[in-house]
């Protein structure tokens, strides 16, 4: 082999190389930050890994929003109508944030709730986000091959 030869070999190789390790950082990199949704019944189903950052999507349950009086600090209800969630948000709300209404909150488990870090809301009366809504038929297609039609908690 020429020396020019094993030098274009050398360098293509080089090349080859850095732009395989560029690649498997890329996707670990895209991979860690991913935030997955679930439902509140795959989230008491234990499809979520402890101390995992995810995404919680349902809708806020009647009656279970709590303010604090003195900070920012809100308690409230998440549910698919099967299993429910307790959620703690510190901060300001969408404006259209209330009772019966879809959300998708982004946070982590600590004990038996889940403390979140950003609250969306949906943006009119009829839409539902499609990761949410396919949460939901997930849980109640989950909940009827238990073989029960009866929700959690007396809901309908």
């Amino acid at each position: 082999m020429t020396p020019t030869r094993r030098r274009r070999l050398v360098v293509i190789s080089l090349v080859l190389g850095a732009v395989a390790i560029a690649a498997v950082l890329t996707v670990r990199a895209l991979q860690e930050n991913m935030t997955y949704l679930y439902s509140p019944t795959e989230v008491h189903d234990g499809h979520v890994a402890k101390d995992a950052r995810f995404r919680l999507g349902g809708v806020v349950e009647e009656h279970s929003i709590q303010r604090a009086g003195d900070s920012l600090k809100v308690d409230f209800v998440v549910t698919d109508r099967f299993q429910t969630i307790p959620v703690e948000y510190t901060g300001i709300l969408p404006d259209l944030f209330r009772e019966g209404q879809s959300i998708v909150a982004t946070g982590a488990m600590k004990k038996d709730r889940f403390v979140a870090t950003e609250v969306l809301a949906k943006h009119d009366e009829t839409y539902m986000p499609k990761e949410v809504a396919d949460a939901i038929a997930k849980a109640k297609a989950a909940h009827v091959d238990r073989g029960s039609e009866a929700p959690a908690r007396g809901k309908p």
